[in-house]
Protein backbone atom coordinates (compact mmCIF):
# COMPACT_ATOMS: atom_id res chain seq x y z
CA UNK A 1 0.00 0.00 0.00
CA UNK A 2 3.16 2.27 1.07
CA UNK A 3 4.90 1.27 -2.29
CA UNK A 4 1.85 2.18 -4.31
CA UNK A 5 0.55 5.64 -2.53
CA UNK A 6 4.26 6.97 -2.92
CA UNK A 7 4.12 5.79 -6.70
CA UNK A 8 0.76 8.10 -6.56
CA UNK A 9 2.04 10.83 -4.91
CA UNK A 10 5.12 10.75 -7.54
CA UNK A 11 2.51 10.98 -10.28
CA UNK A 12 0.77 13.51 -9.19
CA UNK A 13 3.36 15.49 -8.16
CA UNK A 14 4.61 15.27 -12.05
CA UNK A 15 1.18 16.47 -13.22
CA UNK A 16 1.77 19.70 -10.99
CA UNK A 17 -0.77 20.25 -8.90
CA UNK A 18 -3.99 18.51 -9.59
CA UNK A 19 -5.79 16.74 -12.40
CA UNK A 20 -9.86 17.06 -12.35
CA UNK A 21 -11.97 14.03 -13.51
CA UNK A 22 -15.46 14.27 -14.38
CA UNK A 23 -17.59 13.27 -11.73
CA UNK A 24 -15.26 13.47 -9.04
CA UNK A 25 -14.84 16.30 -7.05
CA UNK A 26 -11.03 17.66 -6.24
CA UNK A 27 -9.39 15.62 -8.73
CA UNK A 28 -5.80 14.13 -8.29
CA UNK A 29 -3.63 15.70 -6.79
CA UNK A 30 -0.66 15.45 -4.55
CA UNK A 31 -3.14 16.32 -1.56
CA UNK A 32 -6.03 13.92 -2.78
CA UNK A 33 -3.24 11.34 -2.25
CA UNK A 34 -2.33 12.51 1.20
CA UNK A 35 -6.04 12.33 2.28
CA UNK A 36 -6.33 8.35 1.05
CA UNK A 37 -3.13 8.05 2.40
CA UNK A 38 -4.47 8.98 5.79
CA UNK A 39 -7.57 6.56 5.55
CA UNK A 40 -4.92 3.92 4.09
CA UNK A 41 -2.59 4.55 7.23
CA UNK A 42 -5.45 3.99 9.76
CA UNK A 43 -6.82 0.40 7.83
CA UNK A 44 -3.76 -0.76 7.87
CA UNK A 45 -3.28 -0.34 11.18
CA UNK A 46 -0.52 2.84 11.88
CA UNK A 47 -2.16 5.68 13.49
CA UNK A 48 1.08 7.29 13.70
CA UNK A 49 1.88 7.41 9.87
CA UNK A 50 -2.10 8.16 9.52
CA UNK A 51 -1.82 11.65 12.09
CA UNK A 52 1.68 12.13 10.15
CA UNK A 53 0.26 12.62 6.90
CA UNK A 54 -2.84 14.29 8.69
CA UNK A 55 -0.62 16.99 9.41
CA UNK A 56 0.87 17.29 6.05
CA UNK A 57 -2.03 18.92 4.65
CA UNK A 58 -4.12 22.05 5.20
CA UNK A 59 -7.60 21.51 5.52
CA UNK A 60 -8.25 25.12 3.87
CA UNK A 61 -6.53 23.39 0.75
CA UNK A 62 -9.40 20.77 0.53
CA UNK A 63 -11.92 21.84 -2.32
CA UNK A 64 -15.50 21.23 -0.09
CA UNK A 65 -16.69 21.06 3.45
CA UNK A 66 -17.37 17.71 2.77
CA UNK A 67 -13.92 16.42 1.89
CA UNK A 68 -12.96 18.54 4.87
CA UNK A 69 -15.53 16.65 7.06
CA UNK A 70 -14.15 13.18 5.50
CA UNK A 71 -10.52 14.83 6.66
CA UNK A 72 -11.38 15.55 9.86
CA UNK A 73 -13.36 12.23 10.01
CA UNK A 74 -10.35 10.08 9.64
CA UNK A 75 -8.40 12.26 11.94
CA UNK A 76 -11.14 11.56 14.45
CA UNK A 77 -10.32 7.77 13.92
CA UNK A 78 -6.67 8.07 14.01
CA UNK A 79 -6.84 9.90 17.68
CA UNK A 80 -9.13 7.30 18.47
CA UNK A 81 -6.54 4.55 17.60
CA UNK A 82 -4.00 6.35 19.62
CA UNK A 83 -6.40 6.62 22.73
CA UNK A 84 -6.40 10.09 22.36
CA UNK A 85 -9.54 10.72 23.41
CA UNK A 86 -10.45 14.62 23.29
CA UNK A 87 -8.31 15.23 20.68
CA UNK A 88 -10.64 12.64 19.01
CA UNK A 89 -14.12 14.37 19.85
CA UNK A 90 -12.84 17.73 19.17
CA UNK A 91 -12.18 16.13 15.63
CA UNK A 92 -15.56 14.69 15.31
CA UNK A 93 -17.16 18.00 16.54
CA UNK A 94 -14.90 19.81 13.83
CA UNK A 95 -16.31 17.74 11.15
CA UNK A 96 -19.39 18.15 12.05
CA UNK A 97 -19.64 21.98 11.96
CA UNK A 98 -17.83 21.28 8.06
CA UNK A 99 -20.98 18.95 6.94
CA UNK A 100 -23.22 17.68 9.71
CA UNK A 101 -24.69 15.13 7.21
CA UNK A 102 -21.08 12.99 6.99
CA UNK A 103 -21.11 12.80 10.51
CA UNK A 104 -24.82 12.15 11.09
CA UNK A 105 -25.14 9.66 8.08
CA UNK A 106 -22.12 7.83 7.87
CA UNK A 107 -22.25 4.19 9.47
CA UNK A 108 -18.43 4.42 10.89
CA UNK A 109 -18.85 7.37 12.17
CA UNK A 110 -21.91 6.36 14.55
CA UNK A 111 -20.04 3.83 15.37
CA UNK A 112 -17.15 5.65 16.64
CA UNK A 113 -19.45 7.95 18.32
CA UNK A 114 -21.34 4.77 20.33
CA UNK A 115 -17.62 3.42 21.23
CA UNK A 116 -16.68 6.66 22.73
CA UNK A 117 -20.48 6.70 24.52
CA UNK A 118 -19.40 3.41 26.30
CA UNK A 119 -15.78 3.32 26.80
CA UNK A 120 -15.35 6.43 28.95
CA UNK A 121 -16.47 9.52 30.45
CA UNK A 122 -18.58 11.27 28.38
CA UNK A 123 -19.03 15.48 27.89
CA UNK A 124 -22.02 17.22 27.20
CA UNK A 125 -20.61 17.86 23.86
CA UNK A 126 -20.84 14.15 23.44
CA UNK A 127 -23.92 13.61 24.27
CA UNK A 128 -25.26 16.24 22.03
CA UNK A 129 -23.49 14.94 18.98
CA UNK A 130 -24.63 11.46 19.83
CA UNK A 131 -28.18 13.12 20.02
CA UNK A 132 -27.78 14.98 16.63
CA UNK A 133 -26.36 12.06 15.05
CA UNK A 134 -28.88 9.85 15.85
CA UNK A 135 -26.63 7.68 17.49
CA UNK A 136 -28.77 8.14 20.94
CA UNK A 137 -32.38 9.27 20.90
Amino acid sequence: MRELTDQAAGIAKELGGGTLFRDHGGGFSPLTVQLHRISAENYAGDPLAALAAARSISLKELPSVERRSRALSDIAVTYDRLGRRSDCIRALLQAERCAPQEIHTRAAMKALISTLLVSGPTTTELRALATRGGVIP
